[in-house]
C-alpha cells in the first residue's frame, strides 16, 4: 500500500519524532489507529495457559574499586574519541567505531580481563553470579546462563570447577550434531546444573525444559534475543516456574542499556500492541547518553 503511511520525511514529521522524542499520546494513538488493522498479537501467556509462572529479576551489582577505576578512565577517554570521530567523520559514518567504544566498556562490566589481559582483580559481577548459581544449585534448581561475550566463559569455567560444578557449554564453534546431543544430556542428566551458551548460538532452536532458572550475565542490546534466549527453557513441556535473573552493573553502560530497553519496550508495547523488536537505530543522543 505505498503512500498508506505517507513518505518518509512526512513520516517522521507526523509520527516518529513527536512519538520517540516527546512521548506525544495524540500523533501514538493517530498511527496506531492506522497500523491496527494489520496487526494481530499473540501473547505466549493467553495462547499456551499451561506455561507455568515466568518470574524476571534485576540483581544489580557494584564494581570493586580497581574495576570501577578502570571503567571511569576508560569512560571518560571513550566519550572524547566518541566525540572527536563524530567531529571528523560525522554520526552515520561514527557508527562501527562508536559501538566498539561502547563494547570495551560493557567488557569493563563482564570483567576487566576481557578488555585487558594483565588484569588480575576482581569482578563484582561474577562474585555475584557464582554466589547466585551455587544457592540455586544447592536448591535444586539447574541453570542456563547467556553471554554475549563467548571469552566470558573460560573465566566463568574456572569458577565452576574451583566449586565441583558440573557444567556442558555452547558456543558458535560447537558442531550440529554435538548440539543435540549436549541439549538432550542436560535434559535428562540431573547432575549437570549449568549450561553456558553465548547469545547468538543459543537463541533460538534450543529444547531446554531440564532447567528451570536463567541468568543473563550481560544485557544485550536486543530485547527480543534476550526473551528468545530465556524460551529455550520456558515452552511447551516446563512443568516448573521459571526464575530470570538479569545482572546489571549499577552507575555503568549496563544500566544505560536497561532502562533504555525498558523505555523502547514500553512505547512499541503502546504503540505496536507486539514485542517483536526492541530498536533498530539509536538516535545520537541516545547513544552520547550512554557515555554519561
Amino acid at each position: 500500500m505505498p503512500g498508506y503511511l505517507f513518505s518518509y520525511h512526512k513520516f517522521k514529521e507526523l509520527y516518529e519524532m513527536p512519538i520517540v522524542r516527546d512521548e506525544d499520546e495524540i500523533a501514538m494513538k493517530k498511527l496506531k489507529m492506522l497500523i491496527e488493522p494489520f496487526i494481530l498479537r499473540r501473547i505466549k501467556k493467553e495462547v499456551l495457559t499451561e506455561l507455568p509462572d515466568k518470574t524476571i529479576t534485576v540483581l544489580n551489582n557494584e564494581m570493586e574499586e580497581e574495576q570501577q577505576k578502570i571503567y571511569l578512565s576508560y569512560l571518560q577517554s571513550a566519550k572524547q574519541e566518541a566525540m572527536s570521530e563524530i567531529k571528523a567523520s560525522g554520526f552515520e559514518k561514527s557508527q562501527i567505531k562508536i559501538l566498539a567504544l561502547l563494547m570495551r566498556l560493557r567488557q569493563i562490566c563482564c570483567h576487566p580481563s576481557l578488555f585487558l589481559s594483565n588484569y588480575k582483580g576482581e569482578s563484582s559481577k561474577l562474585s555475584q553470579c557464582m554466589e547466585v548459581m551455587k544457592d540455586a544449585i544447592a536448591s535444586g534448581h539447574k541453570i542456563l546462563l547467556f553471554s554475549s561475550y563467548t571469552a566470558m566463559f573460560p573465566i566463568i569455567e574456572e569458577e565452576l570447577k574451583k566449586e565441583n560444578i558440573l557444567y556442558y557449554k555452547l558456543t558458535g564453534q560447537t558442531k550440529v550434531g554435538e548440539r543435540i546431543k549436549l541439549v538432550d544430556e542436560f535434559n535428562e542428566n540431573e547432575n549437570i546444573k549449568v549450561f553456558l551458551i553465548s547469545l547468538k548460538a543459543g537463541g533460538t532452536g534450543l529444547n531446554l525444559i531440564g532447567a528451570d532458572m536463567v541468568i543473563h550475565y550481560d544485557p544485550w542490546w536486543n530485547l527480543s534475543a534476550e526473551n528468545q534466549a530465556t524460551d529455550r527453557t520456558y515452552r511447551i513441556g516446563q512443568k516448573r516456574n521459571v526464575q530470570v535473573y538479569k545482572l546489571i552493573t549499577k552507575n555503568s553502560i549496563e544500566e544505560k542499556i536497561y532502562e533504555l530497553q525498558e523505555r523502547k519496550a514500553k512505547l512499541i508495547d503502546n504503540m505496536l500492541s507486539t514485542n517483536e523488536t526492541f530498536l533498530n537505530k539509536l538516535s545520537k543522543e541516545e547513544i552520547m547518553e550512554l557515555f554519561e
